[in-house]
């Protein structure tokens, strides 16, 4: 474990931090960090700003007012990374949504208030969606063996076994409160009491249990008082929210049972479920298990606590009078105690763990014996300044990391090495990722730092087994469809070759169905990857076209429609691509012959606006050949285009489309600059790219292209002026620079001077194509998904995405129903599943 970046901010004039505040942090799947702060100043609270950063780009943080009236006491996002809830001291709670889809453009249109009565708890309906990573299932071929789905039922269901929308909140007067969002945008609020006797509430958290119940925790803070424990249904009854609530069994911590340590711990200053779904994923199965912490000024003790049903004993003459009694022995819930610590240092925030690894017996043998422990391990930050990783369960020490010790070597194992004076900088909120390899924490000082947490916890592994550990949660994330930052943290650039190759052969033994839904979310993975590694990034070009020419053949075969009204077996697109596959004829008017013309009638103004996008593909199709004698080298991008037969193929079925809407209207052309005036650019170029499609297609044998296609391929700079392709520019983002290890220390608000990685140094002296710095000030702008140029300073407002760094304008200067159905498909996400983050307007 140790340190990959630490942000700060700014000094604030007469600004002082407030110890009382509670700060509150929480990590999205999208790795999106909220928290705030504990700064107040002569003439503002800074307690009721919300800040949300991306982990990439940390140091462009946006901070929202968010209108609550007392300081925010609870951040909690939705499943999917793009709804965030907030909650303040005052009860009143906001539902907050990305405006225009923007990461740092938010906006509240909902919430709910239980006035006057402060939020301790709050937490999404759970929509029954849950997975089960099975560690001992890594090495199976198929990701149903590996990520099971487990059966698990949703808070509240619509009709149609949808689940509904909503979520519950604890108040520090004991009442729960619970909001359903109606597919109609209405908001049904309901609050009742957890108890008919009701108590103050200090600590509170909420757990979901497999049959759709709630469960509830409440402490009043004191270690003398019990902690207490409510099963809460929800339901709607006559367009209304019910709320029925059902007390469990109580617990006393066991420190504060011994008459020795009683008063020493006089607190219970954290309480929290271990999971939010309870299933067989926990130990014992479907249980609660909750972790306490009671602590003094000056030290702290956790328990893991575990409810459990238990038999109760019957006497024989109650058994001989009711023999139903005899052979089914009546059950009690109780709760016992898993494990517990020694007295520690005072504990300052608790992290858990969100990967919802799998605990049977085999599968945590297996982790063991793999020393594989994401997921297993929870996270205690003290007020020495220290954080330990223990295990979740038996409450061990896996790892230590300590802020005041010098950098240790990379190869060195997390040990216990004798402690130093403790500083007074300590997190008071903490939170893992949802791989559990980084871990996020917010000091009293309002610095966030970010820390790596190795898979095997420090230990030394063969090089085959980490990548067997990182390959096992990438393939989680491809399923998912959660952001794999964090993972990228852990990848060196040697591993970077081997993690492609795996991930594609794992990618390539799944069904045909389930990897035509993976196959983008695979090319951005590996895009992702081989910005790693200095001797691969042009292939991170390449998976960008690759994304790009997918989407834009889908985009332009829907255009395509059936002339007559009765719908055939196959679509227009899908008979041209039988067609194109079919006919291998190099000369494209025969392949024209084959097709019904009739399908591919466009409106006029319709070709008109594609123009952009087919002059894409016509100068994709000429960058290829006119790089085919350069083959050899891999430096150059489109060297994996050249032996790709499927995308060979589809560019081929393009051309064809091409050709056909040029007949209907010449000016939606790709236009060529052309050394002669009666040079047929088109026929050209689909003659020697059927030539090249044919040596390495999948029907066929593959063969090296011969010396006559070759020779042709060296004559096309004479014949045509190649263009230069506009590349995606070389992100910015630290995830490449953080390789060595070395700690960055960044300012919220100022973008970083980094250093060079070792990625644009190799452009620099490569690849004169692609312009790393193309964003730069004064340097010229580009569309790189409508495929317009922009100019040196953009009049319009454009938006980035925060994976691959691809850049659009907001807003479409084009309104025909084509463009708006190709900009349909990432107005939510970039093409690679990116978030998109706006970007400032630039002046001369």
């Amino acid at each position: 474990m140790d340190l990959a970046y630490i942000c700060e901010w700014e000094k604030w004039p007469k600004s002082t931090h407030c110890p009382s505040v509670p700060l509150a942090c929480t990590w999205s799947c999208r790795n999106l960090i909220a928290f705030t702060t504990d700064l107040r100043s002569d003439d503002q609270d800074l307690t009721r700003v919300i800040h949300i950063l991306d982990t990439e780009h940390p140091w462009d943080v946006h901070s929202i007012c968010s209108g609550h009236s007392e300081a925010v006491t609870c951040l909690e996002w939705d499943q999917s990374g793009s709804r965030l809830l907030s909650a303040d001291a005052d009860g009143q709670i906001k539902c907050w949504s990305m405006a225009d889809h923007l990461a740092n453009s938010w906006e509240s249109p909902v919430g709910s208030l239980v006035e006057g009565d402060p939020i301790v708890a709050l937490s999404w309906l759970h929509n029954g969606v849950k997975l089960a990573l099975h560690v001992e299932k890594s090495g199976a071929s198929s990701f149903g063996e590996k990520f099971s789905r487990v059966k698990f039922s949703p808070s509240l269901t619509l009709f149609g076994g949808k689940p509904m929308e909503g979520w519950i909140a604890v108040t520090v007067s004991g009442l729960v409160t619970v909001s359903l969002l109606k597919p109609s945008g209405q908001v049904l609020t309901s609050t009742e009491s957890l108890c008919r006797l009701r108590g103050r509430v200090a600590l509170a958290d909420i757990a979901f249990t497999g049959g759709g119940n709630i469960v509830v925790a409440t402490a009043d803070g004191s270690s003398a008082s019990p902690v207490q424990f409510y099963k809460v249904c929800v339901s709607v009854v006559n367009e209304k929210c019910r709320i029925d609530t059902e007390i469990l069994p109580s617990l006393f911590m066991r420190c504060t049972t011994d008459l020795n340590r009683r008063d020493r711990l006089p607190a219970i200053t954290h309480l929290k479920f271990l999971a939010r779904d309870m299933s067989e994923q926990v130990c014992p199965p479907g249980h609660p298990v909750v972790l306490l912490c009671a602590s003094s000024q000056t030290s702290s003790v956790v328990e893991c606590w575990s409810l459990r049903k238990e038999g109760l004993p019957v006497n024989n003459i109650f058994q001989q009078l009711s023999p139903a009694v005899g052979d089914k022995q009546p059950t009690i819930l109780k709760w016992r105690i898993l494990s517990a610590t020694n007295d520690l240092d005072r504990v300052s925030a608790v992290a858990l763990p969100k990967l919802p690894i799998s605990l049977t017996n085999t599968d945590l043998k297996v982790a063991s014996d793999t020393q594989f422990y994401p997921g297993l391990g929870l996270a205690l930050a003290f007020h020495d300044g220290s954080v330990h990783i223990v295990h979740r369960l038996s409450l061990q020490t896996m790892a230590i990391f300590y802020s005041s010790a010098a950098p240790r070597s990379v190869d060195e194992p997390a040990i216990k090495r004798p402690r130093t004076t403790g500083p007074a900088v300590h997190f008071k909120a903490m939170q893992l990722s949802w791989t559990s390899l980084a871990l996020v924490g917010i000091d009293n000082h309002g610095r966030l730092s970010m820390l790596r947490i190795s898979p095997s916890m420090g230990h030394s592994l063969d090089a085959g087994l980490a990548l067997r550990h990182l390959l096992f949660l990438l393939e989680y994330c491809m399923v998912t469809g959660y952001d794999w930052w964090d993972i990228l943290l852990h990848v060196q650039p040697s591993m970077v070759q081997s993690l492609v190759e795996k991930l594609h052969e794992e990618y390539t033994r799944q069904k045909a169905e389930l990897q035509q839904v993976l196959s983008t979310r695979i090319l951005a993975m590996k895009a992702s990857l081989c910005k790693l590694s200095p001797c691969a990034v042009t292939r991170v070009c390449e998976y960008h076209a690759k994304l790009f020419l997918i989407a834009a053949s889908s985009t332009l075969k829907s255009l395509l429609r059936p002339h007559v009204l009765n719908t055939p077996d196959k679509s227009p697109g899908d008979r041209l691509t039988e067609v194109c596959a079919k006919i291998t004829d190099v000369d494209i008017d025969k392949v024209m012959i084959n097709l019904k013309t009739e399908e591919f009638v466009l409106d006029m103004n319709t070709l008109q606006a594609l123009q952009q996008l087919l002059q894409w593909v016509g100068d994709f199709v000429l960058y290829l050949l006119a790089s085919l004698p350069n083959q050899g080298s891999p430096l150059r991008p489109g060297h994996s285009f050249l032996r790709d037969g499927a995308s060979l193929g589809v560019l081929r079925e393009l051309m064809v489309v091409i050709r056909i809407w040029g007949l209907l209207k010449p000016s939606c052309l790709p236009v060529y600059t052309a050394t002669s005036d009666t040079q047929d650019s088109m026929s050209l170029l689909f003659r020697l790219l059927t030539k090249l499609w044919i040596c390495c297609r999948d029907e066929g044998p593959t063969s090296e292209p011969d010396e006559a296609l070759v020779d042709e391929c060296c004559l096309l700079p004479s014949q045509l002026l190649i263009p230069s392709l506009d590349w995606l520019p070389v992100s910015d983002g630290l995830v490449s620079r953080l390789q060595p290890k070395q700690p960055l220390r960044l300012h919220f608000g100022k973008p970083p001077a980094l250093p060079g990685s070792a990625t644009s140094l190799q452009l620099d002296g490569l690849i004169s194509l692609m312009n790393h710095t193309l964003w730069a000030p004064g340097q010229p702008k580009m569309d790189h998904l409508r495929r317009l140029h922009l100019g040196a300073y953009p009049t319009e407002a454009c938006k980035a995405c925060t994976r691959c760094g691809c850049v659009t304008m907001l807003k479409s200067p084009n309104k025909t129903t084509a463009v708006k159905q190709w900009e349909q498909r990432w107005i939510k996400n970039c093409l690679c599943g990116g978030l998109w983050w706006r970007m400032p307007l630039s002046y001369p």
